[in-house]
């Protein structure tokens, strides 16, 4: 299907699906796949109703809106052929903090089948030590003591749901997006547990009239600079404020258990399943620890653009390694996929010049990665007795990388870790090395018992600090 040939317009459709955190992912991704199936008349009752959270999402919904909620979406080949696609998917912006009572309606209106979420890693308000969900988060405790004046996704969503039985406008499909393992169980303990809190009323109807499917996604999606702007306005006829560039890869496996029916977004590419788990196990192990690991050293080494790291030998030396031999054992093949051809497409993603990636963007957050993407595995690892001395090597860059604010190159930075705490900021802070291994994201492994690891660790450690991050990485690659 030619997806510049889809004739239809936001007023030929309405809105099915309600998704919150409308960024540049979800606009590459779940928007894509809808406009594709948009082109079919008969599908056109599952239009996107966007909502944002966040005062900083006010600025992209306004430019949305001064052209009509369209945008382009420039599709990066590896092939060096770029294709530049007209999206319209979405029907409706709302903002939470200025249109409340919108919101809620939409989430009441029997319209509305199902609800998707694409609000990070660290947006589902869970311990990292525990994995419970944080019920004295301030906010919280506001939403929770004031049902009806919500300011957290949790809130809105509580309250919806209310008016949305009060309606009887039956049940409905919470379906994260999001990079997490067994999201669609995440994302359920994470709603369920304040329903439970705030109203026992809604927690029972929601066990009997809300599913939470697993999925796993996957299109590499850079942020858009204003060069970026300036440079996909000059290869499409759209005069677009809101453009997003993406690469030619895109996945997407769905459980399929929707309570309220569906879009047939398998006529678009979408893969249903019974259980997502092997798919995505081998997605976050492989895509996304892959790019945690080279994130670090990369950023230490002075490279900015992942195209640009992956073009050094050293740096794809580490990755491959890294995959064949810490985690393809521990990663099931899923049924159909060839794991050798699927790891090196991924160097090959990587590698994509016209995508390229910001590195920052793959730095941020650690916080909320390293428990997600890095700690499963490594616990596997310890078990299994195998070599750590690569993810050794990783968490001596993470520390450097947050403890110095300083490239090799003397090129200092600022980094963006929203949710580290206070005591995180004390053993970054600590001279002793391994304090840092004390950090919130590794407690489900206490790292600090593990000889091997931490004789590793603090070996590399000393060599980032006292030979610089390529000496360091030299040394852990296997020789010819």
């Amino acid at each position: 299907m030619d997806p510049q040939n889809n004739k239809y317009t936001q007023n030929d459709c309405t809105s099915g699906i309600l998704h919150i955190g409308v960024g540049n992912f979800h606009r590459a991704h779940q928007a894509f796949y809808t406009h594709l199936l948009l082109a079919n008349e008969s599908a056109r009752n599952w239009a996107i109703c966007g909502v944002g959270m966040l005062e900083s999402d006010e600025v992209l919904f306004d430019k949305l809106r001064a052209q009509h909620l369209d945008y382009t979406l420039t599709i990066c080949g590896r092939n060096g052929v770029n294709e530049t696609v007209t999206i319209s998917s979405i029907k409706e912006l709302l903002l939470a903090f200025k249109q409340p009572e919108l919101v809620l309606n939409r989430m009441a209106d029997a319209a509305i089948k199902i609800i998707t979420l694409t609000i990070t890693e660290g947006g589902y308000n869970l311990d990292k030590s525990t994995n419970k969900f944080i019920l004295d988060d301030p906010q919280i405790v506001h939403d929770i003591e004031n049902p009806s004046e919500p300011k957290t996704v949790f809130g809105f969503v509580a309250e919806g749901l209310r008016q949305r039985r009060a309606n009887g406008a039956g049940g409905i499909t919470i379906l994260s997006c999001d990079n997490l393992q067994h999201n669609g169980t995440t994302a359920k303990a994470a709603f369920m547990a304040f329903f439970e809190a705030q109203d026992k009323d809604l927690s029972t109807w929601a066990a009997a009239n809300l599913t939470f499917p697993n999925s796993m996604v996957d299109r590499i999606t850079p942020a858009t600079t204003p060069e970026d702007v300036e440079r996909l306005n000059k290869s499409s006829a759209f005069r677009d404020e809101a453009p997003v560039y993406c690469e030619d890869f895109i996945q997407w496996v769905i459980e399929d258990d929707f309570i309220a029916g569906r879009p047939d977004w398998e006529t678009v590419g979408v893969q249903f399943t019974d259980d997502v788990s092997a798919f995505e196990n081998m997605k976050l192990s492989l895509l996304n620890a892959s790019h945690t690991l080279l994130s670090y050293p990369s950023f230490l080494l002075g490279y900015r653009k992942v195209d640009e790291a992956m073009a050094d030998e050293d740096i794809v030396s580490f990755v491959r390694e890294f995959m064949d031999i810490d985690i393809t054992p521990n990663v099931p093949a899923p049924e159909g996929i060839d794991l050798e051809e699927y790891k090196q497409t991924l160097v090959e993603r990587f590698a994509n010049k016209a995508v390229s990636d910001q590195l920052s963007r793959l730095c941020y957050d650690g916080i909320s990665k390293f428990p997600v993407y890095i700690m499963p595995n490594l616990a596997k690892m310890i078990a299994n007795q195998q070599d750590l001395s690569r993810v050794a090597f990783l968490f001596a860059n993470y520390r450097h990388y947050l403890k110095y604010q300083k490239d090799d190159k003397k090129v200092e930075f600022n980094y963006a870790e929203p949710w580290l705490n206070a005591a995180d900021k004390e053993m970054i802070a600590s001279k002793d090395p391994l304090s840092f291994l004390g950090l919130s994201a590794f407690k489900s492994v206490a790292l600090i018992d593990h000889n091997e690891f931490t004789t590793s660790y603090l070996k590399y450690v000393d060599s980032i600090q006292n030979d610089g991050t390529r000496t360091a990485l030299q040394a852990i690659l296997s020789k010819p």
